[in-house]
């Protein structure tokens, strides 16, 4: 049994074990309802699923027999509702959770490829149902979901499968079917044990092969990082050594940081679609989670990981450092925080099964290891100004400091010292104190444990018992009213110490840590403190007086955690006798002498500790004074007598002698009363001696004339009751249990302990005595049976003459009343439901147990209560319908009557927000290395365990009985239900927002709890909206509810609501008001977003030649609505259409359906296409687009015979349609109507946005209804920033296609007119719609297009190719792009018309062809290339590609700037394409063997072409650049020119090579281009500065990018070489950007550079520290300190010593001879450069050497210039970086060396 189930109250434990055989009962039901044959009866088991998920919930123990048995079914029906998406969600999400929980029980097995089908039948086809976006989101997830969970159960061989199915996808990288491939990878490879003998050696190297087609892209990486993570977990047995390096660069370079002043985020990255974004999500930063989870699970005795994930930490770490902070931050928090949790599960696993994995357990210096890396991230970030990252290593040095304390307590206590230390920064105190309280246990354990090793001579116990008695002391000081962060951590610390103590008492010597005192004395000034902070605090407004008011509206000790109350607990419940009484006395002096309005909460939090911890004592001292005084005050005052006890006759009602009440009087009764009712709640029978006065109290209360004093005696009665009848636990704070090891503290409870006798003794609960349910009943006979009556004689016989007295006694009584309520919650019973038939009297049905307390009053009671309600409500709705509070009163006790057991989930619920029980501070994880003691869960203080089960027990309470009569049809609702829900009903509508509101959530509720109450409501609020005079409100009442998920659920399934509902929607535009105007549409948009389909007795009722069908023509009224000619509103004929759609897709799914209505409908939509009305046009673009399917006219593939019997060709749609379109002028009209949807702004560059600039959010979600997932296109990614933005919707042309294909040649011929008329149109938009509709028909493939293409086609096109017009170039390229695009998934098959469209636009120019024209050719070329399938190309498309490309490389140095950018860009794609065919062809050899082209391709003649002219080209610019600086003094030779002219044309073909360099990078391709690209690296470095500035730009721009690639070990040696030789070069420019290049260089190679790359690297720029040019020899300074930061220890070292030993010669000789001597500037400079770059390469700790280094360098200040600069900035920054902790730094250094630094430094007293 669950613990949180043992240690529920006596009473509801014993009904537990009823759960078991009431979950057989359940699964029985749900296997009788489901039946295979009739796929509607899915619908009747949905309602089970919530009492499913009850047993899950409550934690029950269930037979795993019958949990396998449900899981089965559930499949089963998961499988069979394949259209009912909203039966899938539901289901879906139940065996997800069932399977999570019981994943180790169950022996399933679940067959992945069904679940595939799901997904791609849902989410990746062409024709989506009409559900709506926010049902197929939810879809999705619930799919994926139980993807993830039946992962473990796939059978053996399923791995194998799923990737054989999903490898074809990631063929052609440059699609964007690679995407999806990825992400269904990482869905769907299982690693279970059945599935793991697949991943061999092959599979990985594949892995990452792919892993490397799609460089730099977040998303990309995201999803291999994760497959690789899963494997690397699971399988334990591969061998990674060999990989490691690899893995290790790739995991550095996908944190996104600047590297050498940088920038910090890819400059180019691979866009990926939107809709494959949202349906894979990643959040789009660096994948933390796997990474840190493959580095952990690399770790194994001898491996060389360790290494490798040092060097990345090194790297890394300076990113943590408060002053480093940016957008990396997050993701490295992240890392963090993984690295950590991942390291304490594998710890746990381990020390679980140990046998299993000794291989590569961990072992003692593993760990080492492992922590002491982990720490110096821990060290950086300690401090950080992000909280996140803050707390993340707070709760990091928590878990590790179980693991290792050795290491990290001495650093914990470190920096808390340190931060006592500063002054300056206050933020500090607080993180310290936070790390204290998160470690507080771990350094208790390892000082006091018996049982502890010895953890090193060094380290003395005391040291860290003084740590805590100083943190102790200090929290003292920080508790302060303003500071409140401080103040609550300070709150945190004292709470999580005292949580490990047994008993606090002054006698025992284990706590020996209060080092200043007896703890007596640190209490008292602990109490001091307290009362003081409470009287200064501030409350947070004027507390504004209304019912909802609570007595715990406080201050920040309330609102902003629960540590307040949680101290308080904890120290009053663990004190030993004496100095509990000790504490007892000093706050009742408080509570007697104070009264502090301004913080009630707190101080009654503080009472009612005390009484929570012992009531009999605090009762008598703090409750009983208060009591008493609070009686004498109340005497004083004015009375009314409404307050029960006395009958109203008594009353004197003299008007004259009404006094008011003083406001400080009323004040202070309110402060008490209050007080008063939060101190009693755990007061339980020691309350019983002072029944009497407590019954005064109240009475009084509620007599006295002020509301004030009224609410104050309602929380006292509501507080009263509940502690006298509910069941709370006691002792609660009190050690039971004390810990092995270490006496002096408390052990601590894992939830899931095992064995039984780690099953700790049961909490003890409050269950109220025969006395205090006698007293409960008293109070509930004077104060709810006296009040109904008085209520009663109020409405019926006209007591009272004057109006304000009436109010008055009506808002005492309802007061009365719901108070009572309030306070006995789901104590008194529930209404008894009417049996539906007479005879049947059964048992109610039992699901699960729960009670919050026991039974007081009668259900008789509850129903006397509804029938008064109903009453008062009539009469307060006929004479006081404006009266607010009085409604709001009433509404309150209909939902109290009503509503059984949500109060309960109220608190439950709100409880659940509040406490943040997971805090690491309470939390022991499950490995201790300390005390050696392991447990199977996270173990906690006993206190916070009892406190869940609290809560479980309150939320049991609270559905035990609601879900009994959703399920069973045998009872209908109780007669004095009903009443209350025709109330609730007018309430909702009433004008006054506020009632409206309430009584519409009380409503919703009640309606949940009934569903037979739905019809009826349903059709009333309806009816409201087509009624002409309804007022605004009765409208905006009506769609609050209607709008609700219930009611939408509702009319999935009821034939007659869901008629009514619609019509009401679609015959409501003669409401005027724009608020109820907006109401309409967001409850129409909600439908819409949340439609679910429609169940078969819907659309059977919709079938007009049905008999006696009751909805009768709905269509026929709804398509009569949805024409132009009607008169109604735009919008209303625009919801009109968008119902007619939704049953038109909807029908599709039944196949008995008449097709009739199919083809109306699509001949419907296609004739608004002309619509006057640009919204109905938009949407008639949609729906064709669902409508019409792919069709008879398609040509046949070659195997197939064609169709040649014209009989069925001609489908009934197919004679709709051409009707339509025949009519004279059909199309030139459509065109015209469809190009003013066009906008041609500049601004709306993005696609598909469908014009957003005309339309408002609420007609824009009307007409867009769905994502068009997998038919949004381009399918191919569009980097290509020559085209410019386009305005082409291709959902435009699609309609274009499927007409063409529904209906063949008629269309083509019908469209020729128009299309020659808008082809040459001046317009731009028109010119779009033509080049739309041309794609369409293009893409179309239909029999008799190839003779349109001669007859006329062609010539359009060719027309278009050689036009002049400018400005529409980018929507041709588009529709050239979408005429070539592959069909099919993954693009591969070829349209018919693509080697015709080709041809048209290759063939050669006219002669007299301008520029324009040139460049709108090459233009279209790019866009027809990107769109090709490399690896499958056939021969002609191979040949043509061999043809540009040896018509490009002779046009590479032409004139015009814009054509050389289109050769460059199409350079790039003929080459990457031709390398991926190539490298396909080999893993694949093609059947019919090689073919002359291929070895033509493989000479690869135009690469050698290029690099040769490449290495002439630089030099010839170099050289004349240096010519031109000699020439400019004298005139320029005529000999000269010839050569200038020569060097143009180079400098022009550089740019063009330099432009395929930059597409290649954009566009992802270069991964196939290394080596190429490779060899074009000393072009772009020798570039930068040249006298040509574009040529310049663009080496700049390429070198950007070149920065972030990371090059394979096989192009490392030529990269390398060009290095070299470029830092050897003679122009000192050259030089410098090598430096500049090398750092970045070095950082993202680092782990795969070897040892002697690495030395030749470090020598070629240490010769630089003494180059003649001061700047490069300051570069390679900097270089230089950025290489020692990064990790290669050994080279480090050795240059530091070396230089040190250098610059000390050159010193000692400078000391000898005062003369300027033999040396150089230069080798003097040099010199003190390398003294620098070992300076600055450490910039925030003090290593041992650095003293010595520093000293040294500032005795070079007295040189000359530029050594002496140098000098001064060095020590400057030096002295910036080590501000912060150089009070303890500075003890590093000598007397004299300080002296020495201090003579350097101008600002002498910052080092005072």
């Amino acid at each position: 049994m669950h613990l949180y189930n043992g240690w529920l109250p006596p009473p509801v434990a014993e009904e537990t074990k009823k759960e078991k055989e009431s979950f057989a009962r359940v699964v029985r039901c749900v296997k009788e309802l489901h039946r295979p044959d009739d796929p509607e009866s899915v619908y009747t088991t949905l309602k089970w699923i919530s009492v499913i998920e009850l047993f899950v919930r409550a934690k029950s123990e269930l037979s795993v027999e019958d949990v396998s048995e449900l899981v089965e079914i559930g499949l089963q029906i998961f499988h069979s509702s394949q259209n009912k998406l909203y039966a899938q969600v539901r289901w879906g999400n139940v065996l997800v959770r069932l399977m999570n929980k019981y994943r180790k029980k169950l022996s399933l097995k679940v067959e992945w490829r069904p679940l595939y089908d799901t997904l791609i039948h849902a989410h990746f086809s062409r024709s989506p149902g009409p559900e709506g976006w926010r049902l197929r989101q939810r879809h999705f997830e619930a799919v994926t979901s139980l993807i993830r969970s039946s992962r473990r159960f796939f059978p053996q061989g399923a791995a194998s499968d799923i990737w054989s199915e999903f490898m074809s996808l990631l063929e052609n990288p440059w699609h964007n079917s690679s995407f999806e491939g990825s992400g269904f990878v990482r869905l769907f490879l299982p690693t279970n044990t059945e599935n793991q003998d697949f991943f061999s050696e092959k599979w990985i190297k594949n892995c990452l092969e792919l892993w490397d087609s799609i460089p730099n892209c977040q998303f990309w990486n995201s999803q291999w990082t994760a497959v690789l993570a899963r494997v690397i977990k699971n399988c334990s047995f591969i061998d990674w050594e060999s990989y490691l390096p690899m893995l290790f660069s790739r995991f550095l370079n996908m944190f996104e940081v600047p590297v050498a002043n940088g920038s910090g985020s890819y400059p180019f990255s691979v866009d990926v679609p939107r809709n494959t974004r949202f349906l894979f999500s990643n959040r789009s930063v660096t994948p933390s989670k796997s990474i840190a989870q493959s580095i952990v699970y690399f770790l194994k005795p001898g491996s060389s990981a360790h290494e490798q994930f040092k060097k990345l930490v090194n790297l890394l770490e300076q990113y943590y450092h408060p002053s480093n902070g940016g957008r990396w931050t997050y993701s490295l928090e992240r890392f963090l925080l993984h690295l950590v949790v991942a390291f304490q599960k594998r710890l746990q696993r381990e020390q679980q099964d140990p046998d299993s994995l000794s291989a590569v357990c961990l072992w003692k210096p593993e760990r080492i290891a492992f922590v002491d890396v982990v720490l110096k991230l821990i060290d950086r970030g300690q401090y950080s100004k992000n909280e996140h990252l803050s707390e993340t290593v707070a709760a990091a040095t928590s878990i590790l400091s179980y693991v290792e304390p050795s290491l990290v307590l001495p650093f914990v206590a470190s920096r808390f010292h340190l931060a006592l230390e500063t002054t300056t920064a206050t933020h500090q105190l607080k993180t310290a104190m936070m790390s204290v309280a998160f470690a507080g246990r771990s350094i208790l354990q390892s000082s006091m444990s018996t049982s502890k090793q010895d953890l090193g001579g060094d380290m003395d116990d005391r040291m860290f018992l003084d740590l805590i008695g100083i943190s102790l002391s200090n929290a003292l000081l920080g508790m302060d009213a303003n500071d409140p962060p401080k103040t609550l951590a300070t709150m945190q610390l004292i709470g999580s110490i005292f949580s490990n103590m047994a008993v606090l008492d002054d006698s025992s010597d284990d706590l020996s840590f209060m080092t200043m005192a007896s703890f007596s004395e640190w209490l008292d000034e602990f109490l001091c403190r307290l009362i003081a902070l409470l009287q200064h605090l501030e409350p947070h407004s004027v507390i504004n007086e209304d019912l909802s008011s609570s007595a715990t509206s406080g201050t920040f000790l309330v609102e902003d955690g629960p540590y307040y109350y949680c101290m308080l607990e904890i120290l009053l419940g663990r004190l030993s006798g004496s100095l509990y009484s000790q504490a007892l006395k000093k706050i009742s002096k408080f509570v007697r002498t104070n009264i502090l309005p301004g913080a009630i909460a707190e101080v009654g939090m503080l009472c009612c500790a005390c009484v929570h911890s012992n009531p009999e004592e605090a009762v008598a001292q703090i409750v009983e004074p208060m009591l008493l005084a609070v009686i004498s005050s109340l005497k004083e005052i004015p009375v009314t007598g409404y307050g029960g006890k006395g009958s109203v006759d008594t009353v004197v009602s003299n008007k004259q002698d009404k006094h008011t009440l003083s406001p400080a009087l009323e004040a202070a009764i309110d402060y008490q009363l209050k007080v008063l009712s939060v101190a009693i709640t755990y007061g339980g029978s020691s309350l019983l001696r002072y029944k009497d006065q407590f019954i005064e109290a109240i009475s009084s209360a509620f007599n006295s004339s002020s509301w004030k004093v009224n609410g104050a005696g309602d929380h006292l009665l509501r507080s009263l009751l509940g502690s006298l009848i509910l069941y709370y636990p006691i002792d609660q704070y009190k050690c039971l249990s004390r810990h092995p090891a270490a006496p002096a503290l408390e052990e601590w409870i894992s939830t899931k302990a095992s064995t039984k006798d780690e099953q700790v003794a049961h909490s003890r609960w409050h269950v109220p005595t025969k006395e205090e349910i006698q007293f409960a009943n008293e109070l509930l006979d004077l104060h709810l049976e006296s009040a109904l009556d008085d209520l009663l004689r109020i409405c019926q016989s006209n007591i009272h003459s004057d109006a304000g007295d009436e109010k008055t006694h009506l808002k005492v009584t309802l007061l009365r009343i719901d108070s009572t309520l309030q306070g006995v919650l789901s104590c008194l019973p529930d209404f008894r439901p009417s049996p539906r038939h007479d005879d049947m009297v059964e048992d109610l049905p039992f699901f699960i147990a729960g009670a919050s307390g026991s039974c007081v009053g009668s259900a008789e009671l509850r129903e006397k209560s509804a029938e008064t309600i109903h009453a008062a409500c009539k009469y307060l709705l006929e004479k006081k319908s404006d009266d607010s509070i009085l409604l709001i009163l009433i509404i309150r006790i209909m939902d109290a009557l009503g509503n059984y057991g949500s109060l309960e989930y109220d608190e439950w619920y709100s409880h659940r927000q509040a406490w943040k029980l997971e805090s690491a501070a309470i939390v022991e994880p499950p490995t201790n290395f300390i005390t050696e003691f392991h447990s199977k869960g996270k173990r906690r203080p006993r206190w916070a365990l009892i406190d869940k089960a609290y809560m479980h027990n309150t939320w049991r309470s609270s559905q035990s009985s609601y879900h009994l009569f959703r399920t069973n049809g045998n009872f209908s609702p109780p007669e004095s239900l009903t009443l209350l829900v025709d109330d609730l009903l007018t309430l909702c509508l009433h004008n006054y927002e506020t009632v409206r509101v309430l009584a519409g959530k009380s409503l919703l509720k009640l309606l949940k709890r009934w569903p037979p109450l739905l019809s009826k409501c349903v059709l009333s609020l309806s009816e409201n909206l087509r009624n002409h005079d309804a007022p605004e409100n009765v409208v905006l009442g009506s769609c609050a509810i209607l709008s609700s998920q219930s009611v939408l659920k509702h009319l999935t399934t009821d034939p007659k609501s869901f008629s009514s509902f619609l019509l009401g929607i679609l015959s409501s535009s003669h409401h005027e008001s724009m608020k109820a105007q907006k109401a309409i549409i967001e409850l129409f948009v909600k439908y819409n977003i949340h439609f679910a389909g429609l169940s078969r007795n819907i659309l059977r009722s919709l079938d007009s030649h049905v008999e006696g069908s009751t909805s009768g023509d709905l269509i026929s009224q709804i398509g009569s609505m949805s024409f132009d000619s009607s008169s109604l509103h735009w919008r209303y004929n625009l919801m009109a259409n968008r119902v007619l759609l939704l049953l038109a897709m909807s029908s599709r799914i039944d196949p008995s359906f008449s097709f009739k209505i199919l083809d109306e409908t699509a001949g419907h939509f296609l004739k608004n296409l002309k619509s006057q009305l640009p919204q109905t046009r938009i949407l008639a673009i949609s729906a064709l687009n669902t409508l019409l399917k792919e069709s008879p006219h398609k040509m046949q593939g070659k195997d197939q015979p064609s169709v040649s019997s014209q009989e069925n060709a001609n489908s009934s749609l197919d004679l709709a349609l051409s009707q339509i379109f025949r009519e004279e002028g059909f199309f030139r009209e459509t065109f015209e109507s469809l190009s003013h949807i066009h906008i041609t702004d500049t601004d709306s560059s993005s696609r598909g946005n469908h014009g957003s600039s005309f339309q408002s959010m609420a007609d824009k979600s009307i007409t867009r209804f769905y994502f068009e997932f997998s038919a949004s296109w381009p399918r191919t990614p569009s980097w290509i920033s020559l085209l410019g933005s386009d305005i082409f919707y291709p959902s435009f042309a699609r309609i274009f296609k499927r007409l063409a294909q529904e209906c063949g040649v008629p269309v083509l011929l019908a469209l020729k007119s128009p299309l020659e008329e808008f082809c040459n149109a001046k317009e731009r938009p028109k010119q779009c719609v033509a080049a739309e509709a041309l794609a369409g028909v293009l893409h179309s493939d239909v029999n008799g297009l190839l003779s349109e293409w001669d007859s006329w086609v062609m010539v359009q096109l060719q027309n278009v190719i050689l036009g002049q017009s400018v400005e529409s170039i980018p929507e041709w390229a588009a529709c050239i792009r979408y005429a070539v695009t592959g069909k099919g998934k993954q693009g591969t098959k070829i349209p018919v018309m693509r080697q015709q469209i080709l041809d048209c636009i290759v063939a050669p120019l006219p002669p007299t062809a301008t520029t324009t024209v040139v460049a709108k050719r090459y233009a279209f070329l790019s866009a027809a290339l990107i769109e090709l399938s490399p690896p499958k190309m056939p021969v002609s498309e191979v040949k043509l590609h061999i043809m540009l490309l040896d018509e490009l490389i002779r046009n590479m140095s032409h004139s015009s700037a814009q054509i050389r950018e289109a050769i460059g860009v199409i350079l790039s794609v003929l080459c990457s394409n031709i390398r991926l065919r190539m490298s396909y062809h080999q893993e694949h050899p093609s059947e019919e063997g090689r073919t002359d082209v291929d070895s033509r391709i493989e000479e690869e003649n135009w690469f050698k072409l290029i690099s040769e002219k490449a290495s002439e080209a630089v030099t010839n610019i170099q050289q004349a650049s240096i010519s031109d600086s000699l020439d400019t003094s004298t005139d320029v030779d005529m000999d000269n020119a010839p050569s200038n002219g020569d060097s143009l044309d180079d400098v022009k073909w550089m740019e063009t090579l330099f432009h395929f360099i930059i597409s290649s990078f954009k566009s992802g391709r270069s991964s196939y281009l290394g080596d190429v690209i490779a060899g074009f690296l000393y072009p772009v470095i020798s570039l930068q500065e040249t006298s040509h500035k574009d040529l310049s730009t663009l080496a700049k721009a390429a070198f950007e990018l070149l920065k972030w690639r990371v090059f394979p070990g096989s192009q490392l040696q030529k990269i390398i070489g060009v290095i070299l030789s470029s830092a050897g070069d003679s122009n000192w420019r050259i030089r410098s950007s090598t430096l500049t290049y090398l750092r970045t260089f070095m950082y993202r190679h680092t782990f795969i550079l070897s040892h002697e790359e690495k030395q030749k690297i470090w020598k070629t720029v240490e010769k630089l520290l003494v180059d003649s040019q001061v700047e490069v020899r300051e570069h390679a300074a900097a270089v230089l300190a950025g290489l020692m930061k990064g990790g290669d220890e050994d080279f480090a070292a050795d240059f530091r010593d070396r230089s040190y030993a250098e610059a000390n010669s050159i010193q000692k000789k400078r000391n000898r001879r005062k003369s300027s001597s033999t040396q150089s500037i230069a080798e003097v400079h040099g010199a003190v450069l390398g003294l620098v770059a070992s300076v600055l390469s450490v910039p925030y700790d003090m290593p041992s050497w650095l003293p010595d280094h520093v000293t040294l360098l500032a005795r070079f200040a007295g040189e000359p210039t530029p050594v002496k600069s140098t000098v001064t900035k060095a020590v400057a920054e030096f002295r910036r970086t080590h501000a912060d902790t150089w009070n303890i730094q500075k003890d590093s250094f000598t007397e004299e060396q300080l002296e020495i630094l201090a003579d350097t430094s101008s600002s002498s007293s910052y080092f005072a």
